[in-house]
């Protein structure tokens, strides 16, 4: 037995030495250190033999298997130092150099048209306004005139936190707070981001940004929403757009209107982003409901007011003609390096 172990052990250090890689040499280890082994057969044999050669084969059993195992160490160490090296040839790096400076960065495609409508709408005598993203229900619903039953407040919409707080799902809200802080006459924007709980697909996410707008003075008509709304569309486009303004129910305004602008990424024919329909929902409009001025401590009957509700992420889709509104949280470099 001692004269086989010896052969062995020979013979699997010839078979590390010549390896060529490491799976080769593991191929060796299983077939000779590993637990069904040749060595771990020998070992099974031990129990026949006598007490005298019982131990003089324990001992060629133990000086084989130490022997093997750290011509493997050793051979592996090799392996893993050259790959080490061609690694380190391959990323080397001469850190004397001096680097190639401060890469200018540029703003959000989204903060880019933000900052467009804000000074368009600055220049016509509209206050720029901010408010809290983590609303109450009274601002983001009850103030809104959207009864306790409307499918808006389904956990399907809306993110809802605890203590009766929620995410807000509009920038809605922010008119309450300029009403009651300002009071009118009163023109105002408030730029935000928003949060539904909705399925995530090409045209919909569930943070994205709008851009809320109202006015409230006397005589406010639907002609004075009409002008902002095409004055506003002119300066972002910079040239005419195809729209369509149609009849359209939110409890905040009343008479409410969709002002749909024809899909600029497929010129009408029908993709993904306008869900094959050729139009993209863009400004829900409309004179301020009575209860909703009633909720900013502003009398109905002596003010009236329009308001609307700019779907800022996608009116960007539509400027730079982007398909898929994932990308502008994506964070992928290569895409916002184009703007």
């Amino acid at each position: 037995m001692i004269a086989d172990i010896e052969a062995l052990a020979a013979s699997a250090l010839s078979r590390i030495a010549s390896a060529e890689n490491l799976d080769q040499m593991e191929v060796v280890r299983v077939e000779v250190l590993g637990r069904k082994g040749t060595l771990a057969d020998f070992g099974k044999l031990m129990g026949k033999l006598s007490a005298e050669d019982r131990v003089s084969a324990g001992k060629a059993l133990n000086g084989a298997k130490t022997s093997l195992e750290a011509a493997f160490e050793i051979k592996k160490a090799a392996f893993e130092n050259v790959a080490l090296t061609e690694r380190l040839k391959s990323e080397w790096f001469d850190p004397t150099i001096p680097p190639q400076g401060i890469l200018p960065g540029s703003l959000h495609p989204l903060t880019q048209i933000q900052n467009e409508i804000e000074s368009l709408f600055f220049s016509m005598g509209f206050t720029i306004l901010d408010g809290p993203e983590v609303e109450t229900e009274f601002y983001n619903f009850d103030a809104l005139n959207i009864p306790a039953d409307h499918p808006a407040r389904d956990m399907q919409d809306t993110f809802w936190l605890e203590g009766g707080y929620l995410l807000r799902t509009h920038t809605s809200p922010v008119q309450v707070r300029g009403m009651q802080r300002l009071g009118p006459p009163l023109r105002m924007i408030a730029p935000g981001r928003v949060f539904r709980n909705e399925e995530v697909d090409p045209s919909h996410e569930h943070t994205f940004y709008q851009l809320e707008g109202m006015m409230v003075d006397r005589n406010v008509s639907i002609a004075n929403l009409l002008y902002f709304m095409k004055t506003l569309l002119s300066g972002i486009f910079k040239r005419d757009v195809t729209v369509r303004l149609r009849p359209g129910f939110f409890p905040f305004v009343e008479p409410g209107f969709e002002l749909d602008i024809q899909c600029m990424v497929c010129g009408g024919v029908g993709c993904p982003v306008c869900k094959q329909s050729g139009w993209v929902e863009l400004l829900p409009c409309g004179l301020v409901h009575p209860n909703v001025l009633r909720a900013g401590g502003i009398n109905p009957d002596e003010f009236g007011g329009f308001a609307f509700g700019l779907g800022l992420t996608r009116l960007v889709m539509m400027r730079y003609l982007i398909d898929d509104i994932r990308w502008l949280q994506s964070g992928d470099l290569r895409f916002l390096k184009q703007f």
